[in-house]
């Protein structure tokens, strides 16, 4: 059986930010026109104006990521303050209205307008995407459908989205709820083969439903264009500690499910159905919930079957790629919450969204660009 290359690639959509009002900037083309010698392909436009999207490199190790992810996101930072703007990373901004904000004129997104209409102008939502490399496209369906049942426990790691319009939503992760809305979203079905997988794109686009596979938009995916199994479930992570954490999991998870394949083990396939219970949980509780393990029939407090996840494969893969200390950041996350709980906590303080967004881009900034201690914005987490 050969071995996959698991690779680790990181998309994140970063919100631009006008620092005076503290709302969404439309400002896109001007960066992308601006940045086209810096950034070159791996800074790109998407639906909204208001939005930037970055792609790293193919790292081989959560440490080259992390470089990478530093990198893009320093560019991208000081692309943007050079045009008098800040960016900030969180699944959805606390206060500015899709209603108000501008579709980039691109041909690919007038289209996605023309099909999807209001959705369309209300996806205002920013999301974290991991690639892990797998080469073989039955490998790929294999490690696919047991890691679908991890989807919710890594989203409850990563929820950055508890406002919307302005109103707190009493949910963790609201960006989930506005992609739901999209048809071919969600915990896919069980796939039992690449072929099957493949007959279900080539009748959707022989049926003129989609025109290709990057059309299909479920939470976990095989890539259209790259060989890589594609992680979407993630609210983008405010902090670059927070994103490379996310990432070395998904690659020990892909590891473990490789590694128990080969020794013709197995994890135990749910139906989508079940898992997007837990999902529904993640999305409303995020850390202070419970999940469902199914295996026992019974609900648990999500942190501790996070923690028991962790474990489970960490001793496994802790010498693999050199992320131990990468995925431990994840018990960090249990002890002091997510960016949606850090965002709630400074709403309850102040009162005042602008003070919420304010310290997103200080927290978007942590480890990346150096500020000095007392406008580090510490008092706020």
């Amino acid at each position: 059986m050969i071995k996959p290359s698991f690779t680790i690639g990181i998309e994140e959509e970063y919100q631009i930010i006008d620092p005076q009002t503290r709302e969404l900037k439309s400002y896109i083309t001007q960066l992308l026109d601006a940045g086209k010698m810096t950034m070159r392909e791996q800074m790109k436009a998407e639906m909204h104006q208001s939005m930037v999207e970055v792609g790293t490199q193919i790292c081989h190790t959560p440490s080259e990521a992390r470089a990478e992810l530093v990198r893009l996101r320093r560019g991208v930072m000081e692309l943007s303050a050079s045009h008098g703007l800040k960016i900030a990373a969180a699944g959805s901004h606390p206060f500015s209205s899709w209603v108000t904000q501008e579709i980039t004129p691109f041909e690919r997104y007038a289209g996605v307008k023309q099909d999807m209409q209001m959705l369309a102008q209300q996806l205002l939502i920013f999301g974290t995407h991991i690639h892990i490399g797998i080469e073989s496209p039955e490998m790929l369906i294999d490690i696919m459908n047991p890691i679908r049942y991890m989807l919710p426990h890594i989203l409850c790691l990563s929820t950055s989205s508890p406002f919307w319009m302005g109103q707190p939503t009493g949910l963790k992760s609201y960006r989930s709820i506005i992609f739901r809305n999209f048809p071919r979203t969600g915990i896919p079905p069980l796939f039992r083969s690449a072929a099957e997988f493949r007959d279900y794109v080539d009748t959707l686009v022989k049926t003129r439903c989609i025109p290709d596979g990057t059309k299909v938009w479920f939470d976990i995916r095989p890539n259209h264009n790259y060989p890589t199994l594609e992680i979407r479930i993630c609210d983008v992570c405010t902090r670059v500690d927070e994103a490379i954490c996310i990432a070395a999991i998904i690659q020990a998870l892909a590891f473990k499910m490789w590694k128990l394949r080969r020794d013709n083990m197995s994890f135990r396939i749910y139906p989508s159905v079940l898992i997007e219970e837990n999902k529904w949980r993640a999305v409303r509780y995020g850390l202070d919930g419970k999940l469902i393990d199914f295996g026992k029939q019974e609900e648990l407090p999500a942190r501790d079957l996070i923690r028991e996840l962790i474990d489970w494969f960490l001793e496994d893969v802790k010498d693999e790629f050199g992320g131990r200390s990468d995925i431990e950041y994840a018990y960090r996350i249990l002890d002091e919450g997510t960016s949606a709980d850090r965002q709630l906590a400074v709403y309850q303080r102040t009162g005042d969204l602008k003070a919420v967004v304010d310290q997103l881009i200080v927290e978007t900034e942590e480890g990346v660009i150096d500020r000095p201690a007392e406008l580090r914005g510490d008092e706020h987490v």
